[in-house]
């Protein structure tokens, strides 16, 4: 993260592994952390409570990319080099931290979400005027997985905030099989 404004610049870095286990388990620790404090704290910290937070079924239903949640409307269709996506205007149904208003592309072979652009339907603080909100998907042995994300924040106080997450090193695991025994019972 990078801060720029009043009363000083900061910046700060933390690597963070993170184990998730369907539907919604997510293990979080942190590998490193350099930088401001400040933004560790107040910043890294809030995230990583904040995904914990989106992370529960309750949330995930409220949050999901879904009519209950959104109202959509046709953008369009654009060409990219790894093929053709819908582009889809996103309108939320309530103010909610985790909900955006923007735009999303849509793979048109594997109907999945490639890209979402916006801003969160509900101002995360009282200290940000504006955030804007760009993430993106990567396709992962047949999962589409979070790329990256970047937001950009104009914070009351005259500054400037940009987050980038880089999301790497993906490891796909499979649940062990039971075993023939195990299933069925006994005889």
């Amino acid at each position: 993260m990078e801060y720029r404004g009043f009363p000083s610049d900061r910046n700060a870095e933390m690597v963070v592994k993170v184990v998730y286990h369907a539907p919604n388990s997510k293990e979080f620790s942190v590998v490193s952390q350099t930088g401001s404090k400040f933004i560790i704290d107040h910043v890294f910290k809030k995230l990583l409570e904040g995904e914990q937070e989106a992370s529960n079924e309750e949330n995930r239903i409220h949050t999901a990319l879904s009519a209950e949640n959104y109202n959509f409307t046709s953008a369009g269709f654009e060409t990219a080099p790894d093929g053709g996506r819908y582009v889809l205007n996103l309108f939320p149904k309530t103010k909610n931290k985790f909900l955006y208003r923007g735009k999303i592309w849509v793979d048109a072979k594997d109907f999945a979400v490639v890209q979402i652009q916006g801003e969160p339907s509900k101002n995360p603080s009282f200290w940000i005027k504006k955030t804007e909100v760009e993430h993106k998907y990567v396709k992962v042995g047949g999962f589409w997985l979070p790329a990256e994300n970047h937001t950009e924040s104009m914070i009351r106080i005259g500054g400037v905030a940009i987050l980038s997450i880089e999301y790497k090193d993906y490891r796909i695991t499979k649940a062990a099989l039971l075993q023939e025994s195990e299933v069925g019972g006994g005889a």
